[in-house]
This record gives structure tokens, C-alpha cells and sequence, in this order.
């Protein structure tokens, strides 16, 4: 009897189980998600990872904690969920500088917007007389791998004075390092100041930069690296601990990079090749490489985001009178289009493109280019119908 209800057991168990697998759905394959760790971590930078991941994604912060009093967000996952790009909801805005000369405007909150603020504080409005600029908040994904390629390979690819006469002339953002920061070994520096590549102006140095600048300026969080807080504008105790800061680096650090969909798919190739013929490639580099890395799994590696990490003049259309570092209020750095094909899954179902989302799809996206990449945006219009939707098909395939 006993062995009868052991065996009883087991069969329901197993019966359970495939239940259950076909009621449940199955997890989506990797090429259509944007977050994960690249391969190759170790069992420690596993657990970094994860525990980076936990700090972006899951902690969320309340006034108890440190929130505010005016803020832009709760979370940094409220604004890139699933690590793909933000949606307008939670675009920020920019305000306060039109030239190299810097922000005229810190004074009065510049140089970010907090449109949010706890009860019995009010927030910010933009000041009279600012410029500004909203800023859709980008994907997160392979930003490790951005973060190592040398600056000398991105000074190989700037043409600032558009030596080669083909209309675009990428420039990098020199920009002076924040105390907090120490330059890479292989840095270049010109007058002082360091090649800057995170951010729709690259006015981030590296993920550590970006980082700190994010839980200040859209959470209200002060750190040991900048104690400023936004409301009061004194230096006050760390509200996040240096630990967490550098676990949310590494986590930004080692997220995968995106895995292209369909690449063999007769049109996809087509379209790829029609990508670099209209002269999209100019700034858009498929192939780009990192230096040495402690963390092997980034080091020495080949990877396509399609990006030279240069500013570039986008013309009067995409002229916000705002701007940052040394860049022109036209200038805007060239995004990366690996996860483009996934971008609606964090946009709400549809796309929200450019540094504003104001382009809601691609090809108004490409319609919209002007300046440097006026050539280009002619070059696409003259494609045939077909041949802007094989375009189109390789752009979702990234």
C-alpha cells in the first residue's frame, strides 16, 4: 500500500509539471530580450551583477530613504524598463546651456528639470529666459562595451574639419573631468580636458559619471561622489552607498549586447547593404572594438552598435537651442542603433525615436535627419519603395 501511494505521488507530481508547461508561457529567447549579463562572468561578477541589478531594478526610493524633495523618478529601472529605452512619461528636460561657456542657470536648478516633487514642496519650473531640451532616457544595453572602446579609436574616426569632403565632420565633446573621476590609463587629453562619450550631448565620461549624475539629478540621491543635494543646494550626508554606486556600474558594465534577429534573411542582408550605400555608416559604425579589461568576458572584443560615439551637426531642425560640454546646441551624438528592433517593447507597444521621441517611427525618424546627415536622408528618399523596406526590416532586425 505504501508503495502504491509513493508511486500515486510520483505520477501526480509529473502530471503537475507537464501541466503546468503548457499553461505557462515559455520564456522569450535571448535575441528578443535587452537585459542579461554577458557570457563568460565568473561566479563573483555573477554576483555583482545581480547585485547591481537588485540596486537598479527593484530598489526603489520613498522619502524615508532619501527621495527628493524634488525628483524626476523613484527608481533607475522606472526609466528603463527591461533596459530598453525610456518612453515620454518619463523624458527628462534639459535647461540652461547654449554654448561652451557652460550653464548659466545652475543657480536656478539647471542644469535638469525635477517636475516631480514630495507633498509640501513644489517643483521646479523652467526659469525665464532658459533654453531647453527633453531628453528621451536611452537603452542601457552594451554599455560596457561603449565605455572601452580608446579614445584614440574615436579620435580615428572624428574628421572635424571634413578633410575627406564628404560633408560630415565628427568631433568628439572635450569636456573637464569631475573630481570624482580618474582618467582611463590610455586617455587623451586636449587643454585639460577628456574625450566624453555617454549621453545624448556625450557629456558623461564614463558609467561612473553617468551613474552619479543620475541618482542626483533625477532622484534626488546624494553620494559620497556628489553630496549636493538639488532641493537645498548644500552638501549633505550620502544618501546610497559608495557600494551600491559601484554595484550599479558594474551591473551597466557587463549587460549583453544586443543579439541581431534574422540577420541570413534575404531582405535583412539587402537592407544592410543598402544601410551603408545611402552613406548611413559615415556615422553610424557598424564595428567598433574595446581595450585590455580586468573583466575578460569585455576585453579585447569586436561588437556592432552602430555608432562612432562623435558629436555631429543634425541641422536647424533638431536645433534645441540647449547643449552641453563643448558641443553646439545642433550637435547631438550619434545613438547606437543595436536593440533599435526592440524598442517598442519599452515604449508602450510603438516607437518614440530621436533625443526627444518626437520621431514615432523609423523612417520618420530618418526624415527628420538634417546637417551632416542631410546626404543621407536624400539618399533614402530616392530608394525605391522596396528598398526602404528591406532598409527599415534590417534596422528591426538590431
Amino acid at each position: 500500500m505504501k508503495k502504491l501511494k509513493i508511486i500515486t505521488a510520483i505520477i501526480l507530481v509529473i502530471t503537475g509539471v507537464v501541466a503546468c508547461e503548457k499553461i505557462l508561457p515559455k520564456a522569450p529567447p535571448d535575441d528578443e530580450l535587452l537585459d542579461g549579463p554577458v557570457e563568460g562572468l565568473s561566479y563573483e561578477q555573477n554576483r555583482r551583477f545581480l547585485a547591481g541589478d537588485v540596486a537598479f531594478n527593484d530598489e526603489v526610493f520613498t522619502s524615508q530613504t532619501g527621495l527628493g524633495s524634488i525628483f524626476v523618478a523613484t527608481s533607475c529601472g522606472s526609466c528603463h524598463a527591461g533596459d530598453g529605452k525610456g518612453h515620454p512619461f518619463t523624458t527628462l528636460t534639459r535647461f540652461g546651456q547654449i554654448d561652451s561657456n557652460g550653464n548659466q542657470f545652475l543657480h536656478l536648478g539647471g542644469p535638469q528639470l525635477q517636475n516631480r516633487a514630495l507633498p509640501g514642496y513644489s517643483p521646479e519650473q523652467i526659469p525665464a529666459g532658459a533654453t531647453f531640451s527633453k531628453f528621451t532616457p536611452p537603452a542601457n544595453t552594451g554599455l560596457g562595451f561603449l565605455e572601452l572602446v580608446s579614445d584614440a579609436d574615436i579620435l580615428a574616426m572624428a574628421d572635424p574639419n571634413d578633410a575627406n569632403a564628404d560633408g560630415i565632420s565628427g568631433v568628439p565633446n572635450w569636456i573637464t573631468l569631475p573630481s570624482f573621476i580618474d582618467p582611463n590609463p590610455n586617455a587623451i587629453t586636449q587643454n585639460g580636458k577628456y574625450i566624453h562619450r555617454f549621453g545624448k550631448k556625450a557629456a558623461a565620461y564614463n558609467l561612473l559619471h553617468q551613474t552619479v549624475n543620475a541618482y542626483n539629478q533625477d532622484i534626488g540621491i546624494t553620494s559620497t561622489f556628489q553630496p549636493k543635494d538639488v532641493y537645498s543646494g548644500l552638501n549633505i550626508d550620502p544618501e546610497v552607498s559608495d557600494v551600491t554606486i559601484h554595484n550599479v556600474v558594474f551591473y551597466l558594465q557587463t549587460l549583453k549586447t544586443p543579439i541581431q534577429r534574422n540577420q541570413n534573411d534575404a531582405e535583412v542582408v539587402q537592407g544592410k547593404n543598402i544601410f551603408i550605400q545611402a552613406r548611413c555608416e559615415s556615422c553610424h559604425k557598424q564595428t567598433l572594438k574595446t581595450e585590455f579589461s580586468l573583466v575578460a568576458a569585455l576585453s579585447n572584443k569586436t561588437f556592432h552598435p552602430y555608432t562612432d560615439l562623435l558629436l555631429h551637426d543634425m541641422g536647424p531642425g533638431l536645433d534645441d537651442g540647449y547643449t552641453e560640454g563643448n558641443a553646439k546646441t545642433s550637435e547631438w551624438r550619434t545613438p547606437p542603433l543595436w536593440g533599435l528592433g526592440l524598442s517598442p517593447n519599452s515604449q508602450g507597444g510603438q516607437y518614440f525615436l530621436l533625443h526627444d521621441g518626437r520621431a514615432k517611427s523609423i523612417e520618420e525618424a530618418i526624415l527628420l535627419h538634417g546637417g551632416e546627415a542631410q546626404q543621407s536622408k536624400e539618399n533614402f528618399q530616392q530608394l525605391s519603395a522596396q528598398e526602404r523596406n528591406n532598409l527599415i526590416k534590417f534596422l528591426k532586425s538590431l
